[in-house]
């Protein structure tokens, strides 16, 4: 007998019952995206190795550990997006959207990481993305912040806070970075393998470390506020002047560095509690040194990424209802000649009533066993079809959720009960 085939560890099927609170917050995110004039863009879920290499950085655990990447026939390596930045910024560069110009973006999709799966963190997961290229001020940051708080309350997120930093400019990280392996050295037989392995590479990313152990040494370490240049001080200065004046709390965290190797500049990520160990629900950050380091013109830009799955989990852990994919009308159809009426009536008031989602009763059953599938589909209303009603050219119109008595309709004056029914519902 053959093995069972399953789904690849840490990469999920997403079922029917779920895809509903799905579509409900990538609808959202796209209407909020929309009155910011953000236009979405579809990229390729592969892409060349070396562009990952370049932009996130060869000493990260992206890089060296988690990336999916693999030789076609030609001999090419091909990677499956670990994140969306670089394919952004590549694509930018590749059809000519930099050099004085301005654009805001946004993607969605999935990315993919061989990292250890646990509830929030999978294997393939899903981001939505959103790009600001050719803008250097602070202002088009604080958007980017008032854009992201504007999805949580319109998700009926609470209990996110917002935490800010500034990581400079390359010299000034590059100084700090300096200062950061003299102060580490001193600890060197306490450091654990990862950040002993990173010590001389990359020590800015000890800052993030998650080990315990580490937590006093790190607490103690040099602050990159201390190298920061004039323009980056100002620069976040007003950052956090803008965000005040737009009343969102924020916690300035010198310690937030992310895990990717192109920021600059602005970064911030907002966090809950509400989610165990994986509290990041979105982060982001100026990249403006990454246009250039990836071969085109050089540009400023700033972005961020929400990851899909957790705005999922926080909602669920949030809303107590469920969203749910339900029809507005089942139609019962009691007979051949009233399913075929079924059939085509559907289809006209699909076509008199756009947005109006209707069911109907295929492969027969008794009138009883119809009303029960028509009940257990959700619907509020069913319509019933039978001998009697074709001819008199009349439907039975019944309420499913309420006591209110069933009635009978001729079809403009179904279509009109409906049509105000469709109304009452999307406002």
């Amino acid at each position: 007998m053959s093995k069972t085939l399953r789904a690849v560890r840490g990469m999920n099927d997403v079922l029917m019952e779920e895809t509903p609170l799905w579509r409900h917050i990538e609808d959202t995110a796209r209407q909020i995206l929309d009155t910011y004039l953000y236009r979405e863009i579809k990229l390729p879920i592969l892409e060349q190795t070396e562009l990952f290499r370049r932009s996130i950085g060869e000493v990260t655990d992206i890089v060296e550990k988690e990336m999916y990447t693999f030789e076609d026939r030609n001999g090419e390596s091909l990677t499956l997006r670990p994140e969306a930045t670089a394919g952004v910024v590549r694509a930018a560069i590749s059809n000519g959207l930099v050099h004085n110009q301005r654009h805001k973006v946004w993607t969605v999709g999935p990315m993919f990481r061989r990292e250890k799966p646990q509830k929030g963190r999978y294997r393939q997961f899903h981001q939505i993305n959103v790009e600001a290229i050719g803008y250097q001020g602070p202002d088009v940051d604080v958007e980017m912040i008032l854009m992201s708080a504007r999805l949580f309350r319109a998700l009926g997120l609470p209990s996110i806070r917002l935490e800010l930093n500034t990581l400079g400019t390359a010299a000034a990280r590059q100084q700090y970075r300096r200062r950061l392996i003299d102060y580490f050295e001193r600890y060197q037989s306490d450091l654990d393998d990862e950040a002993a392995r990173r010590l001389h590479s990359n020590p800015l990313r000890i800052l993030d470390s998650k080990n315990p152990a580490l937590a006093d040494i790190i607490a103690a370490a040099p602050s990159l506020e201390d190298d920061l240049d004039v323009e980056s001080r100002a620069h976040f200065e007003t950052l956090c002047e803008l965000v005040t004046a737009a009343g969102i709390e924020f916690t300035v965290n010198r310690r937030l560095v992310r895990g990717l190797d192109y920021y600059s500049r602005t970064v911030f990520e907002w966090i809950t509690d509400q989610l165990g160990a994986q509290g990041a629900v979105l982060s982001g950050g100026r990249y403006d040194g990454l246009y250039e380091q990836l071969g085109g013109k050089p540009a400023a830009a700033i972005g961020w990424a929400a990851g899909v799955e957790r705005l999922v989990g926080l909602y669920e852990a949030c809303h107590r209802e469920k969203l749910a994919f339900q029809p507005h009308l089942y139609i019962v159809a009691v007979g051949q000649p009233a399913l075929r009426e079924a059939i085509l009536l559907a289809e006209r008031l699909r076509d008199a009533l756009p947005g109006l989602n209707v069911d109907v009763n295929f492969d027969g059953g008794s009138f009883k066993s119809q009303l029960k599938r028509a009940d257990k589909s959700g619907a509020p209303w069913a319509l019933i079809i039978g001998e009697a009603e074709l001819q008199a050219g009349q439907f039975g119109l019944k309420p499913l959720r309420s006591d209110a008595e069933q009635r009978s309709h001729d079809e403009n004056s179904l279509q009109r009960v409906l049509g105000q029914m469709l109304a009452d519902t999307t406002t």
